[in-house]
């Protein structure tokens, strides 16, 4: 496949897929500039190895796979180097939507932020980006079980730490 190939080939399956992932970056990221960051090595990583894709159908579940792992290595590196804490955790705010709104969201990335990395992981991925329990497994190199008890588990903790009332 020429290079050209290669791009056209690569633009087409990104397309469908392109704003998921940029709010995937997002969700798991917080931060404007970090998602930004996260969205582009994605994208490079993914565009570099391809050739190693021998499904296309597979190309989500390949790209988010990707994004999970460079989220869950930055997030790894800040910890060990010090970088992180909750203040550079800038969240984004819709101007569009009411203060109260952004109370709520900002809650609730907080608390997800709680969250041991596979199980925000794989809220963000089921919840948010609408993937199978079935797809986040093949992303997360892991069993279905696996996925449905992390599901499980995060809301739990999430409903706990959100306050909120089970009627």
């Amino acid at each position: 496949m020429t290079d050209t190939q290669k791009q056209h080939t690569f633009l087409a399956l990104l397309e469908p897929e392109h704003q998921a992932l940029s709010d995937y970056c997002r969700a798991v990221q917080r931060n404007r500039h970090n998602a930004e960051d996260l969205m582009s090595d994605t994208l490079l990583v993914a565009f570099e190895n391809l050739n190693k894709l021998r499904d296309s159908s597979a190309f989500r579940s390949y790209l988010f796979g990707i994004a999970c792992r460079l989220s869950k290595k930055r997030y790894r590196n800040e910890k060990k180097s010090g970088e992180w804490n909750d203040e550079k955790a800038n969240n984004l705010i819709s101007n569009s939507s009411s203060p109260d709104t952004n109370l709520d969201v900002q809650a609730l990335y907080k608390a997800l932020d709680q969250l041991p990395e596979k199980q925000k992981n794989a809220l963000i991925l089921f919840e948010i980006n609408g993937f199978s329990i079935r797809e986040i497994s093949a992303i997360q190199n892991s069993s279905e079980d696996a996925v449905k008890q992390r599901l499980k588990r995060g809301r739990e903790k999430l409903v706990k730490r959100l306050g909120v009332k089970n009627e």
